[in-house]
């Protein structure tokens, strides 16, 4: 199996390679070159284990190079990695990386049971594995300095699963005044000896479009390579691929479905890497319905699916679901690519470069649409559907979550589809708690008040990752302009020790 890049399928690389340079060298990002090779064994998932299922996708995608030994036995191998980044780290008792609840005539993918309380740990405390297998496959000596822009979950994620490993050190980028107080606490509080955490004045594509520029243009000293933990890196999309396959398996062995019958997931994304991967999984055999990309006010996602033309020249607004406060939404130059091919994809993404704006052709917008449905909610909905959740059901759940809710219950009765549904909930309530607990009505004085306060209304617990976080000491606390960025890696490279 060889990775391809979306603007040019001459550039093809090892999986090991594509994992290490996270995005190719003309700005593309790296696909399979087919899913014929990646086909999972759906025969054997309702006998197979969350951690064997998680092994299994990881096989398909990366095991056909030399990311181990010919000698040894990859789905094995994988079976240990898998066990190195999940066990024991999961706050809902061992490393259940997706728990599904069952909340009225849906179902809950739960993906915020890990140790930043984000979805964005099921990928992350796997991906610096991987890189380190991929080192030691390639023979590679440089030194790996990781940029990642986070519009908030990924940061504190990335952070944790990066913390402190050997040969790589790791530069998160955030907005300023743009995640929750937990989520920025929870970046500017890591300690960890090979990692750096700055502000950017601006917004989350501020700060991804400075990392782009930083991958394109950075001169580098000899012996360092650059590379992402952003869901542009295939080694942290692949492994998101794992939980729809797990869901499904969860629902075939409570007997709410049977086998072929076909699951809808409704996936609130900005980036449009979680969604992907459900497409992915889709592609590898998984029966999916339809896949609902819900968006917030920032709704440029909703848009180009309803008519073909992707604009990111628009008003951006700072949402109540930050992680979701994006524009220019990297992965969905994967699906183009799938749709349309490698050509005609350069040529979007360069129209997108120059003039912020594209539009796709009749034919390729149904093809698309036969795949995805899109919808969206603003703050207001976001509130009223905690609220009535929560009143309802008794069932917690963040503002993100929310945003996919609202979309599932208008998108249900509008489409009338009957098939199963599974919205996934990719943060804890507990990192919105400010946000949660304006929905519920209730006062608080702070962010961090919030979060004791919503405990005590509710009853449920306070993650393990977020019980302590007012009191963690802040140890990060670099502010820069968006065109200081590339200045600022490039001292960072130089210096060689960042505790200092």
């Amino acid at each position: 199996m060889f990775y391809l890049s979306t603007r040019n399928e001459k550039i093809r690389k090892t999986p090991a390679e594509a994992i290490l340079e996270g995005l190719a060298k003309d700005g593309g990002l790296y696909m399979p070159e087919s899913f014929e090779g990646l086909k999972f064994p759906m025969e054997n998932l309702e006998q197979m284990t969350s951690r064997q299922i998680a092994a299994k996708v990881l096989e398909l995608f990366f095991g056909g190079d030399s990311m181990f030994t010919e000698d040894d036995d990859k789905l094995d191998e994988f079976d240990k990695l898998v066990m190195r980044a999940y066990g024991g780290k999961w706050g809902n008792g061992g490393s259940d990386y997706a728990p599904v609840s069952a909340v009225g005539d849906a179902y809950v993918m739960e993906l915020y049971h890990g140790p930043t309380c984000a979805f964005k740990d099921v990928a992350l405390q796997i991906l610096p594995h991987l890189i380190v297998e991929a080192k030691r496959a390639t023979g590679m000596k440089d030194e790996i300095v990781i940029l990642t822009a986070t519009s908030g979950d990924t940061g504190g994620a990335a952070l944790s699963g990066f913390s402190n490993i050997d040969g790589v050190k790791i530069i998160v980028f955030y907005p300023k005044n743009g995640t929750s107080a937990v989520q920025e606490r929870q970046m500017v509080s890591c300690d960890g000896k090979n990692t750096c955490v700055c502000a950017v004045v601006g917004n989350f594509d501020d700060a991804q479009s400075g990392v782009k520029k930083i991958f394109a243009n950075l001169a580098l000293p000899k012996g360092v390579v650059l590379s992402s933990a952003n869901s542009i890196n295939i080694g942290r999309l692949a492994p998101q691929v794992a939980y729809y396959f797990k869901t499904y398996n969860n629902l075939l062995r409570d007997g709410k479905i049977k086998m072929g019958d076909k699951v809808n997931y409704i996936v609130p994304t900005g980036n449009f890497g979680d969604i992907l991967a459900g497409l992915f999984a889709k592609k590898m055999g998984l029966p999916v319905g339809k896949l609902v990309c819900a968006s917030n006010e920032n709704k440029v996602l909703t848009e180009f699916f309803e008519s073909g033309t992707y604009n990111k020249n628009r008003a951006f607004h700072v949402t109540k679901s930050p992680s979701m406060d994006i524009l220019i939404s990297s992965n969905l130059e994967r699906l183009l690519y799938i749709v349309c091919g490698a050509e005609k994809c350069a040529g979007y993404m360069k129209q997108l470069n120059e003039t912020g704006e594209y539009t796709i052709t009749k034919q390729e917008l149904a093809q698309i649409r036969e795949l995805i449905d899109a919808g969206y909610a603003d703050d207001k909905a976001s509130y009223e559907t905690i609220k009535a959740v929560y009143d309802k059901y008794g069932y917690l759940m963040d503002t993100h979550t929310a945003v996919a809710w609202s979309v599932y219950e208008k998108w249900a009765k509008e489409s009338g589809n009957t098939d199963t549904c599974v919205v996934l909930s990719t943060a804890s309530a507990y990192k919105f708690a400010s946000s949660v607990m304006t929905a519920l009505e209730q006062d608080f004085n702070d962010e961090f008040d919030a979060v004791s306060k919503l405990n005590s209304y509710t009853g449920v617990s306070v993650p393990y990752g977020l019980d302590d976080i007012e009191n963690r000491q802040i140890i990060h606390t670099t502010v820069l302009e968006k065109g200081e960025m590339m200045d600022f890696v490039g001292k960072m490279i130089a210096k060689k020790d960042w505790t200092k």
